[in-house]
């Protein structure tokens, strides 16, 4: 594979677009790939695992697909929920276009496709799903989980999808460990070898007083 990773910016490999199909949000569409981005010849097994085990996304608000690739979680979300806005994160630069271009196809206008920079600080998310690059290393996988879970609203949830041989249990634990009380941290699923992790932010306070006459 050399130096030319899905996770790099400007993938140095060869384009060679290709039109796929596959099923998102119950319905068959097809879509555009491209070489140098994660699993360009089908819909991978970790984000089919995500997509049966995770609840309908909130129906508004701004949600986040992180590691978009070609853009399966992200198009799923803005089908399932036209009046939410769909935040399509990545480092790699074709991925993105790959994710403006089938959102654009499947008349989707409510996805934004930004590099991580590219994202409003002061945005919150009501809920994230990711299948995250566990091949970055543990260094930069945890970076990445520190900048954007917390960023999630009170009473929201983050769902990952992650190989159980790839460290899923161990990653678990360490989220379980890592984020502040008011989070919590669970495995939701398993399927075909992969773990869906969720976290929790939960409110604050948890309820409101009760009102006395």
């Amino acid at each position: 594979m050399g130096s030319d990773h899905y996770f790099s910016a400007s993938p140095a490999s060869p384009e060679n677009l290709r039109r796929i199909r596959v099923v998102l949000a119950g319905q068959e569409v097809e879509v555009t790939t491209a070489g140098g981005v994660f699993s360009p010849d089908r819909l991978d097994g970790g984000t089919s695992v995500l997509l049966a085990n995770t609840p309908p996304s909130p129906p508004g608000g701004n949600l986040l697909d992180l590691g978009c690739g070609w853009g399966p979680i992200a198009l799923s979300l803005a089908m399932t929920s036209p009046h939410a806005t769909v935040w399509a994160v990545d480092v790699n630069e074709r991925a993105l276009d790959l994710v403006r271009r089938n959102a654009h196809s499947l008349g989707l206008d409510n996805v934004n496709a930004a590099t991580p920079d590219g994202v409003p600080d002061d945005i919150g998310f009501r809920t994230i799903r990711s299948n995250p690059p566990i091949r970055v290393g543990k260094s930069e996988l945890h970076g990445l989980l520190e900048r954007w879970i917390p960023r999630l609203d009170e009473r929201s949830d983050a769902w990952l999808v992650v190989q159980r041989n790839l460290g899923s249990d161990s990653l678990q634990r360490w989220l379980a460990a890592t984020l502040d009380p008011g989070f919590s941290v669970h495995r939701a699923a398993t399927g075909r070898g992969f773990r869906v992790i969720r976290v929790r932010r939960h409110g604050t306070p948890p309820t409101g007083p009760i009102a006395l006459p």
